[in-house]
């Protein structure tokens, strides 16, 4: 009996394109701006805030939800307009490329809605690549969102897709995304192509060009573009289907 195809899964954002170039300064000033208007507080307030919920929970949007009664669609919503998005976007086209050759089911999951994954997606060529995607949306577990970096939405998405995590390879820009998916046995890869200025851990914080930055014990392997997932995870069979 055959085994299961292997199943990839791709965060979006500084791993299959630079959103620190595109999305990242605007999203964060759009979320300050939403958090000042809507809780009535200040600029600065906001952004600490808005810092806070992040390194808590993983999502601003969680803090927002669970202390202030804010509704998640609202927030999503107004958070992610990013009018001339399209114009700043850009990724690999040798990794667009390497995507299409790469065997086995790919999925993106990823903790930004679906309406902005699609806009990048879309206007990147890269929707095609891709089985389907899980957004922030489709992570929620008895009533309640649980993006990453949560373990048990990892375990959820293996569940849903019908496969054991030991199948699963993710595919992550941030650390402890995927020192969680590990921790259900995943297999990780650090994307680290468009990493720069600081790199977030769940213990420290790491100066990326100041100090070297070791591979976690629970990074699997290292990459800086898609090309050498065939030669690191596939076997000789599904190299041939």
């Amino acid at each position: 009996m055959s085994r299961p195809r292997r199943t990839w899964l791709f965060d979006l954002d500084d791993t299959l394109h630079d959103a620190s170039h595109s999305a990242f300064g605007p999203t964060s000033q759009a979320m300050t701006d939403y958090i000042a208007r809507h809780l009535g507080i200040s600029e600065d307030e906001a952004v600490a805030l808005r810092q806070h919920y992040w390194r808590r929970y993983g999502a601003t949007l969680l803090g927002l939800v669970r202390h202030h009664g804010v509704k998640a669609s609202h927030f999503l919503e107004e958070t992610h307009q990013l009018p001339g998005l399209e114009t700043r976007l850009r990724t690999s086209v040798h990794d667009r490329a390497a995507l299409g050759r790469l065997p086995g089911r790919k999925f993106i999951l990823t903790n930004a809605p679906r309406a902005y994954a699609m806009r990048v997606l879309d206007s990147l060529k890269l929707t095609k690549c891709f089985d389907g995607i899980f957004c922030i949306e489709d992570m929620t577990m008895f009533g309640e969102h649980r993006p990453k970096p949560d373990a048990r939405m990892f375990r959820h998405i293996a569940a849903r897709l019908k496969v054991r995590p030991s199948r699963c390879v993710l595919v992550e820009d941030t650390l402890a995304h995927q020192r969680s998916a590990r921790s259900v046995g995943m297999r990780t890869v650090w994307m680290q192509r468009y990493l720069r200025g600081a790199i977030h851990t769940p213990r420290k914080h790491v100066e990326v060009g100041v100090h070297p930055c070791p591979k976690p014990p629970y990074v699997c392997a290292r990459i800086k573009r898609i090309q050498p997932l065939r030669s690191l995870w596939c076997t000789r069979d599904e190299l041939r289907s």
